[in-house]
């Protein structure tokens, strides 16, 4: 069963899903790397998303090698660009950034990337990938050229998930960056969830129990969560076991 599948089958039963996040850049050993991926498969986490808006080290590959060698969960490229890509992962969320206006990540990066990604097995997830304004200036608004939509905006974001759909992406990504200030807000998530079917994504600024677990109750199919554990390792361990509360009382109905 592809990962896409999963995800749709899992949302249509109400369930939810955690991935983390690892961005090779701030990754400073190969312990360290251990340390999180222990950490994730402990906490029966769903998915490893790897990637980040400027990658600036070489050691993608190796974190991806790393990850398939410890746990059998999916490795799921993030990429920022069309060179952050290794064919050893099993899927690939092909980021089509719909919330700005810059054709380079719209489609551009996507031209370059379709003929080597097809030389794969790499899984591709079409997603429509929405930048949402988090109180301040993140790395992937800057990196990306593009402005956040405002996060009192819901129609328009609402409007623009639409749209992808409409356009043929199988998930819709809502990030605040990371690292942000605030994360998206439950009433941001709210307004989209109701205007798609497809499944929806949430990341940045979920830095606290009650921060992500208000994301899934707003409609968040899957949270993401990177930064934070950095800080407060101890976060994954509540927010999993809050998502499987979640599972099996959605799984006993």
């Amino acid at each position: 069963m592809s990962l896409l599948t999963a995800l749709v089958e899992s949302q249509q039963k109400g369930k939810k899903s955690i991935a983390v996040l690892i961005d090779p850049d701030k990754v400073d050993d190969s312990n360290h790397l251990q340390g999180l991926i222990n950490l994730a498969n402990e906490n029966c986490i769903d998915f490893f998303f790897v990637g980040g808006s400027l990658v600036t080290t070489t050691n993608l590959s190796d974190v991806v090698r790393q990850i398939k060698e410890s746990v059998t969960i999916p490795v799921v490229l993030f990429p920022g660009n069309s060179i952050q890509i290794d064919p050893n992962a099993d899927a690939l969320l092909f980021l089509s950034l719909i919330s700005g206006r810059n054709p380079e990540l719209l489609i551009g990066q996507h031209v370059v990337a379709a003929p080597i990604i097809r030389n794969t097995r790499i899984e591709v997830i079409p997603t429509g990938y929405i930048l949402i304004n988090s109180g301040r200036i993140t790395s992937v608004a800057y990196i990306s050229n593009t402005t956040p939509i405002p996060d009192d905006k819901y129609s328009l974001a609402a409007c623009t998930a639409m749209a992808g759909e409409m356009l043929g992406l199988r998930t819709i990504y809502l990030d605040a960056g990371s690292g942000a200030e605030n994360p998206v807000s439950p009433k941001m998530i709210s307004a989209v969830r109701k205007a798609v079917k497809v499944p929806l994504i949430i990341g940045g600024g979920l830095n606290t129990a009650r921060k992500a677990i208000t994301a899934l109750e707003a409609g968040a199919d899957m949270i993401v969560i990177g930064n934070a554990l950095e800080k407060n390792p101890d976060l994954l361990s509540e927010v999993s076991d809050k998502v499987y509360e979640w599972n099996r009382a959605v799984g006993s109905r």
